[in-house]
């Protein structure tokens, strides 16, 4: 036991930590008492569902609202919730009650969740992290729950407005609605689009970045991550929406239809959730075939790092354009806000790009041989939306075979700790070399 201590190094832990999560979310979800026809699933749909909410991803191969007892709902909420601000974070919060001191490898750990190297006190950010996310959920749950309770009950209304209220935070997808529709229903209510949508970008602005906000008032400055996150969210929700707006207008499936405001309403929308919610006002596959396009692209790049999102990060892109545009200028430095980039986060970043092409390229061409009668479209679409942990779908997913879910399964999970992590987590300790090998060069393009 003590040597498996020492071998967990942080990134082992968080794999093992993950992995043991979704097990006991799939054995809960396997019970008779989580299934609304109280026979339980089979081991691939629970452990399918497990996945998908630890990794807040929001693929579901059953209906939520359909298959599940409110047993099985709050099942998956709670993996929600945990997957979303990751299990360290509650370890932390329970040690803190408890009066137990937090360890040096917690802290490393810690950091490693939140994809966070600068941070000074982590455990401070993550007690934070909990009352901003308590804090942001419950005055979501509370608007949604007011304006639910003009179409339900008022129990009914409060329970759906917190459970899409935390779904939507922590940018996982899954909703109650039933048949699959999402908020389809309520695509041109401003509410219901507004609130969901602010709590889709809060979450998935990143938890560093929350904590610089709430700490600028004192510091008033703002770190280059910060800078990044927030200017090339702005960039592209306005981008992305006035992009869906055009490729959608005439489109009488999906905005055609709308008036004035719910074409805005829901091209926004729209914009929002490829940023790996999941949540969805219109019907993904009466998309045009450049809508999806832009959506595998957005999906791609998800949200901020250290957040509840997926994807390879808005940084991520950020320093990869800096970089071929510095290239194309003859720049020897990479440069963003006036700030010199160092080599280390731009190897960093084509590794964690070139790795999530690859899994994507890989997961689409398996699909494109074990699945049948769809498109490409609609298996690049599903291996993104899993990559990114998106959660959106053109309808593949409940018709995936066993095969395809496994792809999907393992996709996500990768997607949501991360390429690196993983690839840290199986390779081996490198030994330092007391020697540098001789330099030589290939030619390149």
């Amino acid at each position: 036991m003590k040597n498996l201590k020492e071998n967990l190094n942080p990134p082992k832990t968080l794999v093992l930590g993950f992995a043991i999560l979704i097990l006991v979310g799939a054995f809960l979800l396997m019970l008779p008492a989580a299934s609304e026809s109280g026979e339980g699933l089979s081991f691939i749909n629970a452990l399918f569902t497990a996945t998908s909410a630890v990794c807040v991803t929001g693929l579901v191969v059953v209906d939520t609202a359909d298959a599940f007892s409110l047993f099985g709902e709050v099942v998956i909420l709670n993996l929600i919730q945990i997957g979303g601000l990751g299990f360290m974070t509650f370890a932390t919060f329970i040690f803190i009650l408890l009066g137990k001191k937090i360890t040096f490898k917690n802290r490393l750990i810690l950091k490693r969740a939140y994809n966070d190297d600068f941070s000074k006190d982590i455990v401070i950010i993550a007690r934070r992290i909990l009352i901003f996310s308590l804090t942001i959920e419950a005055i979501g749950g509370i608007l949604l729950s007011i304006r639910f309770s003009y179409d339900m009950k008022i129990g009914q209304a409060i329970y759906f407005g917190f459970f899409h209220a935390i779904s939507n935070f922590n940018n996982a997808g899954f909703d109650l609605m039933g048949g699959y529709k999402s908020l389809t229903y309520y695509v041109d209510d401003p509410i219901v689009v507004f609130t969901t949508s602010f709590l889709i970008i809060l979450g998935g602005l990143g938890f560093i970045v929350l904590n610089e906000l709430y700490e600028y008032r004192k510091t008033r400055k703002l770190s280059l991550q910060t800078k990044i996150v927030l200017s090339t969210t702005s960039i592209f929700l306005i981008g992305a929406t006035l992009l869906i707006l055009v490729f959608e207008y005439g489109n009488d499936k999906t905005l055609g239809q709308l008036s004035g405001q719910g074409k805005i309403l829901g091209a926004f929308f729209q914009s929002v959730t490829p940023r790996t919610a999941g949540s969805s006002t219109l019907s993904i596959a009466d998309l045009t075939d450049t809508t999806l396009f832009l959506t595998i692209f957005l999906m791609f790049i998800g949200a901020g790092s250290g957040s509840t999102a997926g994807g390879i990060k808005l940084s991520t892109f950020t320093v990869l354009l800096a970089t071929i545009l510095s290239q194309l200028k003859g720049k020897q430095d990479v440069e963003l806000f006036q700030k010199r980039i160092v080599p280390e986060t731009i190897l960093k970043a084509f590794t964690i790009a070139s790795s999530g092409l690859i899994l994507v390229f890989l997961v689409t061409f398996l699909l494109s041989i074990t699945e049948k009668d769809h498109s490409f479209i609609a298996y690049l679409f599903e291996a993104t939306s899993a990559f990114g942990t998106v959660g959106l779908s053109m309808g593949l997913t409940p018709d995936l075979s066993i095969f395809g879910r496994i792809f999907i399964i393992v996709t996500m999970f990768i997607g949501r700790l991360g390429p690196l992590t993983i690839g840290f987590a199986i390779t081996r300790r490198m030994t330092r070399k007391s020697y540098r090998n001789v330099k030589s060069n290939v030619m390149i393009g």
